[in-house]
């Protein structure tokens, strides 16, 4: 199969139409028969690099450690985000379809989702080839292949771990899933930078799906001051903050999740940090009425004192 025969076949598959979705954009348009069910959705993203899949990993095993049944997707075609809950690179819904020329009704849910650590279960969605295609036909198949095989109805939380900043539409779509969006950034100008233009994305989808707000998860950190900063300037809320430990590192390298690692006081206080966030997300957080801003706004609040 050519590269070019990909997104053509995904797109027969998905039955998705672009459609005028927001002010002067042209977007993947939800097909209303594709939303989930009665599962608290959340979509996690933030800059490249910037732990958006160990946060969605242990943020998943937090919610599962609570009893909740709970999903995981990847929206990376690196196809890394449950790395660690299940310790391989797991094969995407791409390549599930692909091993059977795009015939969904030939898969079987143990050829696209997997069991992970504490429960988890874990897909991958993958993407189209470098250069081709659009990330939000792989998310809407991915969803349309869950909710035919039954799997959403057996689930509480779906988190949907989304590619870098990306906030074009195909890598927007899972905001047109998600109760609320949450975003992971750093203490440092060009993760509130991309976290900016992530905030404008879901201010844009919002006007269009139920999907709002939810705060920032300050991550690899040792401070908060310039995220509270940002965050009073435009009414944005942390969540919750974990600090840059070599423990965070290495369990990358272990395969494993935070929870699955020896204990110490320090990782034990961050367990913690997860297990509240996770009780604080199923209780509903306030959606947020945030206000991005114009890129020049930026500089002048937190650059070049």
């Amino acid at each position: 199969m050519t590269a070019i025969d990909l997104p053509t076949k995904l797109r027969a598959a998905s039955g998705c139409n672009t459609c005028a979705d927001g002010e002067g954009s042209v977007q993947v348009k939800l097909d209303p028969g594709s939303r989930i069910g009665t599962a608290k959705v959340f979509a996690i993203y933030g800059k490249g690099g910037i732990g958006k899949s160990t946060t969605s990993s242990n943020l998943s095993v937090a919610f599962s450690k609570l009893g909740k049944r709970v999903l995981q997707i990847g929206c990376d075609p690196k196809h890394d985000s449950t790395f660690t809950l299940t310790k391989r690179l797991a094969p995407t819904v791409i390549d599930a379809l692909e091993s059977v020329d795009f015939h969904p009704e030939e898969l079987r849910v143990e050829d696209f989702c997997f069991p992970g650590y504490g429960g988890v279960m874990c897909v991958e969605a993958g993407g189209p080839p470098a250069g081709t295609g659009c990330g939000g036909y792989v998310v809407g198949q991915t969803v349309k292949l869950l909710r035919e095989h039954h799997l959403l109805e057996e689930t509480d939380v779906v988190i949907f771990d989304v590619l870098g900043d990306v906030v074009c539409g195909g890598f927007a779509a899972p905001l047109q899933h998600a109760d609320r969006a949450l975003v992971v950034a750093a203490n440092d100008f060009d993760s509130i930078f991309a976290m900016n233009r992530i905030v404008a994305a879901i201010q844009a989808k919002s006007k269009n799906y139920d999907v709002r707000l939810g705060g920032v998860i300050v991550n690899r950190s040792a401070e908060t001051d310039q995220i509270q900063r940002y965050n009073d300037a435009i009414g944005m809320k942390m969540l919750a903050h974990f600090p840059d430990l070599d423990v965070i590192r290495r369990s990358r390298l272990k395969k494993s999740t935070l929870f699955e690692m020896p204990s110490t006081p320090e990782l034990d206080a961050v367990c913690n940090e997860y297990l509240r966030l996770a009780a604080s997300l199923w209780a509903g957080v306030t959606p947020l009425e945030a206000t991005p801003m114009k890129d020049r706004d930026i500089f002048d609040l937190l650059g070049f004192e």
